[in-house]
């Protein structure tokens, strides 16, 4: 190898360090959140210049904040992106220091960091008159989230999934926030409005579970409403669903143009299901019919084309890492996101695993999918967030960060 080989390659090595170095704060930050004090917040212009968080879905702090705005997501020296999670009681501070946000860890300077700017789509409004940046949010590297109903018809049943707060969130923040439904028109317009800015390329439309006719129907409505006002056939969709009791559905929503689809089975071990997942496990066809769902899907979708979420430290690690090498086997992608016991969630107040578990299970899901030959951009295009531990992971092994 040249001389000149080596000392690329070891700059390569010593910037790959120094990433996974900041990667161990962040999943601090994913798990323990971050405070911020008075004077920085004041100094944010949180809602002008800086991009502010919409609970278009769920509340992911630590405590609800109705009238108090905060920032979406904050950016660390070596461009790893943390979602910006509040909880007063954190280690960790972001002070104002000579006009510098600087993080703070127990009293001692970490390093300065900068805030997401807001998106110029979230100061229009649809042709009805509705904010955009409540229609769908930005999340991340060019990725926009459409969260069209806070409707779950588990509520009236009582089988809520226990670490979900999607039902509480709404109730908390309906009179600013929230709208309860969006219509395939102002999903439509939005959609076009982030893609013309060139903030985003990639839209997910997710929502609460509602029953099936009325669900698959709605995505197809709204398929039509992106296509007819970005011109694009394919727009690059994920459409998150239940699984359905007719698995034709699946065609139906490939065939309106969703280039991916989203089939959450939550938890892989069936007695954590049964107990975590009340309202999935009793409907829809149960753990098995969620199964052979996305089975089906990935036949119709293809290769690379389906995920599958798995809450990340609820259930034991094998028990997840074996449904990640199920999934992985078969083409799905299978991200397990951080789980925080949110505010408004029947597991509120319990505690996750520590940051190390998670940091663990991510390095070891990745590698499961990229033996399965999935690349960073498949799970690109079937997520709806590129900020997650194993997304991190991905980028800075493959040199995209």
């Amino acid at each position: 190898m040249a001389i000149g080989d080596l000392v690329e390659e070891r700059k390569s090595l010593i910037s790959k360090s120094k990433l996974y170095e900041e990667l161990k704060i962040k999943a601090d930050l994913s798990i323990d959140g971050v405070n911020i004090e008075k004077e920085a917040l004041h100094a944010l212009d949180v809602g002008g210049e800086i991009q502010e968080q919409v609970h278009s879905g769920f509340e992911m702090d630590k405590e609800t904040h109705v009238g108090i705005e905060l920032p979406a997501s904050f950016r660390l020296p070596n461009g790893l992106v943390s979602p910006f999670k509040w909880d007063k009681s954190s280690n960790y501070t972001i002070a104002l220091e000579n006009g510098k946000f600087i993080l703070v860890k127990k009293g001692n300077k970490l390093f300065e960091v900068d805030f997401q700017k807001r998106p110029k789509y979230y100061s229009l409004k649809t042709s009805d008159g509705q904010p955009m940046h409540n229609i769908a949010t930005f999340v991340n590297d060019s990725n926009i989230s459409a969260f069209y109903s806070n409707e779950c018809s588990y509520k009236d049943k009582g089988e809520d999934c226990l670490f979900c707060n999607v039902n509480a969130t709404k109730d908390t923040y309906a009179e600013k926030e929230v709208i309860f439904w969006k219509t395939p028109i102002q999903i439509g317009e939005t959609v076009a409005a982030a893609y013309e800015e060139g903030i985003a390329d990639h839209v997910t439309v997710t929502g609460g579970i509602i029953p099936e006719r009325r669900e698959i129907e709605y995505y197809l409505d709204v398929a039509e409403e992106i296509q007819k006002r970005t011109g694009l056939k394919d727009f690059n969709g994920t459409a998150v669903i239940a699984a359905p009791l007719d698995l034709s559905n699946i065609d139906r929503l490939k065939e309106a143009g969703y280039r991916t689809i989203g089939l959450n089975i939550e938890l892989w071990d069936k007695n954590f299901y049964q107990t975590i997942c009340p309202g999935k496990a009793r409907n829809s066809g149960g753990w098995d019919h969620w199964l052979k769902s996305i089975e089906y899907a990935a036949g119709v979708f293809g290769h690379g084309r389906v995920r599958s979420n798995i809450v990340g430290g609820i259930e034991p690690k094998e028990k997840t890492l074996k449904g990640v090498e199920y999934f992985s086997s078969i083409g799905v992608i299978c991200l397990p996101s951080q789980w925080c016991a949110n505010p408004g969630s029947a597991l509120e107040g319990h505690r996750t695993p520590e940051p190390s578990w998670h940091l663990d299970l991510a390095e070891k899901v990745v590698r499961l999918q990229k033996k399965a030959g999935i690349t960073y951009d498949q799970a690109h295009d079937a997520s709806n967030n590129d900020t997650g531990l194993s997304h991190d992971i991905w980028k800075i092994e493959d040199g995209l960060i």
